[in-house]
């Protein structure tokens, strides 16, 4: 059988072509097809500014410069997350401090935040781990409680809600990814939602090397910017791809409602909570019974992989990374994120796998983890 990834991109037709008359029309870099991109996505979190850039971890940074946050700060995050998270707070000049996750949710606990907070924090910056996302209510009131900001990492949570309200279309900074394992791509990419016009016009700045350009054609910087402008190449598919979102999002539920259906409980496998009211289900992440099993979890990746099945590892916990060992983090500091990270196995879900996919992957783990059970 063909060889199943535990994910991939949904490219129509129309969105190919209108990637094609951009490189057509002789203006492939930002332009027209990105501004349209911006309103559209600004419509679909209820008319709050949007701006893109050419990642989302472009649009964190900025978004921790516009929120004013830079050497002495400290930042609270998750360290279990794609280590964009908290590389940005490092490459802003601060120091990120991370907290422990709920067990459950997988997602940074709220109940442990305030113990982290001091005097030099600026800035809360959660993620919403998987599509699922982190409970709004708990942490604005707690962000309100301290005075503090928050950062919203909702990389992997477009399309989600929270209490029947779109992720984005209310709270504070708020940013997306358009990468390509997303559930919406712009091939590479990423935007932020923003408070108000002004902090929008600092972003535009801040992405194109500071520049402030006027009618009269002369221009100034008045702030030190960097490059990373979204093409019209990548937003005419963002554009495409958007219209979509909510369809991609609907089948990803009714995949994760069939594993939840069909995965064999005698597997021991932990599952992601079964939560169909706020997640986009971008990614389902069973945790792997290791202390039960006779397989490392490489062993069982390679055992997949010969069944014709793709498997993922999101994400190893981010302070026992080299980078953070030498910043004072060591083994036993998360113990929560340490297990999950090692545990982590990613199943292949995006909108195209039929239910038989389901049923094959689920036979599949039956066939290489039941005879490893101890």
């Amino acid at each position: 059988m063909d060889f199943l990834p535990f994910t991939r991109p949904s490219i129509s037709e129309d969105s190919i072509a209108a990637v094609v008359d951009v490189l057509r029309s002789g203006w492939i870099t930002t332009g027209p097809k990105a501004s349209a991109f911006e309103a559209a996505l600004s419509a679909y979190v209820g008319g709050r500014p949007v701006r893109v850039a050419s990642s989302a971890t472009a649009a964190l940074e900025f978004a921790l410069r516009i929120a004013g946050v830079g050497a002495g700060d400290e930042v609270i995050t998750t360290p279990l997350s794609w280590v964009a998270t908290a590389n940005v707070i490092l490459t802003v000049g601060a120091t990120p401090v991370f907290v422990d996750v709920d067990p459950v949710t997988r997602n940074l606990d709220l109940a442990q935040v305030e113990a982290a907070i001091t005097p030099r924090t600026k800035l809360l910056l959660p993620v919403d781990l998987a599509g699922l996302p982190v409970d709004r209510t708990r942490l604005y009131a707690l962000a309100q409680q301290h005075g503090l900001r928050v950062l919203e990492d909702a990389a992997q949570s477009m399309g989600a809600t929270w209490q029947g309200q779109k992720i984005g279309s209310f709270g504070d900074l708020v940013s997306f990814s358009f990468h390509a394992n997303k559930n919406m791509t712009s091939g590479e990419g990423g935007c932020l939602v923003l408070n108000n016009e002004a902090e929008a016009r600092l972003f535009e700045k801040l992405r194109l090397q500071g520049v402030s350009r006027f009618p009269d054609g002369s221009m100034d910087v008045d702030v030190l910017g960097g490059k990373a402008n979204l093409t019209d190449i990548a937003a005419a598919l963002g554009l495409g791809q958007l219209a979509q979102l909510d369809g991609f999002n609907t089948r990803r539920a009714a995949l994760a409602r069939l594993y939840f259906q069909h995965i064999d409980p005698c597997l021991g496998l932990d599952l992601p909570p079964a939560d169909f009211e706020h997640s986009n289900w971008h990614m389902f992440q069973p945790l792997l019974p290791l202390s039960r099993l006779r397989l490392s979890r490489a062993e069982f990746v390679a055992a997949m992989k010969a069944e014709g099945i793709g498997i993922g590892t999101h994400y190893p916990a981010m302070h026992l990374f080299t980078l953070f060992r030498e910043r004072g983090f060591a083994e036993g500091d998360f113990p929560v994120a340490e297990d999950i990270g090692r545990r982590t196995i990613t199943l292949p879900l995006f909108p195209a796998m039929t239910d038989a996919d389901v049923l094959r992957v689920c036979h599949a783990l039956h066939r290489v983890l039941l005879p490893a059970l101890i």
